[in-house]
């Protein structure tokens, strides 16, 4: 049933209307087609309008198809402020800063890896510290951890961890300038120093894949895609590091509202004025973790290379493991974009959702400035993940931003409950996908029925425009927390 109070515009999105909560100084637009609005929580709705109450904000709040209720924002919001009028929010990123997924793309071919696939979930599972906590391989000292934090990825590339052209495939090159390690917490230190190069738990993964369709030949190609190819999906973020983070400015952020007269719909959107030392301070905090992410994923693509290397007993040049992109989708950026016909700088909050930039975009790394950016969007474990190109639409109606994934129709607990007595890692093989995971009730937490199907959810921003459908990729291997 639709959610009252909301009205359809067209067969992809609904408004939800300036007055469907009182002081909305916007309105609210969600990209969902008739399937998906079944699906549609009260709650994310009701935070859509909520973001549409903060200062200085540009255009509508907006929230993607895999839209369902978060902290603050709903998971799947975007919303762009004023960087002079405007706000910062830490509800607008999210606990897992920069929680992102990487592709990589290589020269073997399902027939070739299926099968010793065992061999190989069970060789990177053994590699890639995965669960609750997990501790890596890396020894970071005091100095090690403050480099890292304003390098990002250049400083697993300088460390021995994957290769310099590397970067230009990745957001931003891996590195957000501006970090500043002096207004990080002890306590964030403390939880990021041992958990550099992990994988996490939860919704995190390491996946095995294979395309089995695409969608456009050209832009494949230029991306190095064929059909029947073995591809690899790397999802984590930020861990204990980016948590602590967002726990410490949460609290500041809170006294800031109130010192700045900042009235809320909800303590969870606490947020700064922009311009505000709190607000600079979170920023500056906020680049660090998303560092601590990028080199994070570098660490894991480098030891994923190794583990096929191993399993295959070939030489890199034969296995063409190569990074086809990284992007993040819990992150805060100021971006230029075209309002009412002028440019202007702002605040774009992405919390679940990815950036879309479209062809010939400055931003964009030379290699695939003539096709836009890839946009890597994964599906639950049983089922499929999407590779996708940003558009000239996404920049006109969602500041460049498109889904980041399936969105989740159950709670974790609702999961595990409807898990009870059934092996979800025996369903997994008997429907050819082998799965390692440090515990049962991760798989019970991220089995498919906990999510919405990721196909519905790429029709809707295909269909509006928003991004386009390059790839379909079907996983075979799956490693969890």
């Amino acid at each position: 049933m639709p959610v009252e109070g909301t009205r359809r515009i067209d067969e992809n999105r609904i408004e939800v209307p300036k007055d469907y909560k009182p002081g909305m100084r916007t309105n609210g637009i969600i990209f969902v087609d008739e399937e998906l609005e079944k699906e549609l929580e009260k709650g994310s709705v009701d935070q859509v309008a909520n973001v549409a109450t903060l200062p200085g904000i540009v255009g509508s709040s907006l929230a993607m198809p895999d839209v369902h209720t978060g902290y603050g924002f709903s998971i799947g919001g975007v919303a762009a402020f004023d960087i002079e009028e405007g706000i910062i929010s830490p509800g607008g990123v999210g606990y897992d800063i920069n929680c992102g997924v990487r592709l990589l793309r290589s020269n073997l071919t399902k027939e070739e890896v299926l099968p010793k696939i065992k061999e190989l979930v069970n060789a990177l599972y053994n590699e890639i510290p995965t669960g609750v906590g997990s501790k890596g391989k890396i020894r970071l000292s005091p100095d090690d951890e403050k480099e890292l934090l304003r390098k990002g990825a250049r400083w697993a590339v300088e460390n021995g961890f994957g290769e310099a052209s590397d970067l230009e495939r990745i957001e931003s090159g891996g590195c957000i300038e501006g970090a500043d390690p002096s207004v990080i917490s002890e306590k964030a230190y403390e939880r990021g120093r041992a958990q550099q190069g992990t994988l996490g738990s939860g919704n995190h993964f390491l996946e095995v894949q294979y395309v089995d369709e695409i969608y456009d030949e050209k832009i494949a190609t230029q991306l190095g895609l064929f059909k029947g190819q073995i591809t690899v999906m790397i999802h984590t973020g930020s861990r204990g590091f980016g948590h602590q983070v967002c726990t410490d400015f949460l609290k500041v952020m809170e006294k800031a509202a109130r010192k700045y007269g900042i009235e809320l719909p909800d303590k969870e959107l606490a947020c700064a004025p922009f311009n505000s030392p709190e607000a600079q301070d979170y920023l500056a905090a906020m680049r660090a973790a998303a560092n601590y992410a990028w080199a994070n994923r570098q660490c894991l693509m480098h030891w994923t290379k190794e583990c096929f290397l191993k399993v295959f007993n070939i030489s890199p040049r034969e296995l063409g493991l190569t990074l086809i992109y990284d992007v993040a989708h819990n992150i805060a950026k100021i971006e230029e974009h075209i309002v009412n016909g002028k440019k202007r700088k702002l605040v774009v909050h992405r919390k679940g959702a990815t950036r879309a930039f479209p062809p010939g975009h400055p931003e964009l790394p030379a290699i695939y400035r003539n096709i836009g950016q890839p946009v890597i969007i994964p599906g639950d474990m049983g089922r499929y993940s999407y590779l996708l190109i940003g558009t000239e639409k996404a920049m006109e109606e969602t500041f460049g931003s498109t889904c980041h994934g399936a969105g989740r129709l159950l709670s974790r607990h609702q999961a595990i409950k409807l898990a009870k007595g059934r092996s979800i890692s025996r369903e997994m093989e008997d429907r050819g996908i082998i799965v390692r995971s440090a515990g049962r009730e991760t798989l019970a937490e991220e089995m498919s029925e906990a999510y919405k199907d990721v196909s519905n959810v790429v029709e809707v921003v295909h269909r509006a425009g928003i991004s386009k459908k390059v790839a379909r990729l079907h996983p075979i291997g799956v490693i969890k927390g």
